[in-house]
């Protein structure tokens, strides 16, 4: 059995601000079921899907949660070029460019309800 995919679903305290900003910022396009039996909108870029769902109530940060840990992994080449991209969009660079001691270059973003999201790939 082939699994095929994995979408991110990332509570908001407002969906529609959220969907503008990833939007706006970084590129993604937004599909809204507002209608449906559990409310939401699903942003799309290339072949990744992150569903945004309404909090009832304040957004849990992994980071905050546990310690440390990302709230989303995206793995992308050409991670210097994406950063200087989202960096003059007016992303927040939560963590800049660097190589981990597990051996990936990455960087981190800060969204605007606060997730870390890094872009990254094994080198």
């Amino acid at each position: 059995m082939k699994m095929l995919g994995l979408s991110c679903i990332f509570p908001c305290s407002d969906i529609r601000k959220t969907a503008e900003y990833y939007e706006q910022k970084l590129g993604f396009k937004a599909v809204e079921y507002l209608q449906s039996t559990e409310p939401h909108i699903c942003i799309y870029k290339d072949d990744i899907e992150m569903i945004l769902t309404q909090a009832n109530g304040e957004i849990k940060l992994n980071r905050l949660l546990y310690g440390y840990g990302y709230d989303a992994y995206i793995y992308v080449k050409n991670q210097y070029e994406l950063q200087e991209k989202l960096k003059n969009a007016g992303v927040k660079i939560a963590v800049p460019l660097t190589r981990t001691d597990y051996n990936n270059r990455e960087f981190v973003i800060e969204d605007i309800d606060g997730r870390w999201i890094a872009f990254g790939l094994k080198e």
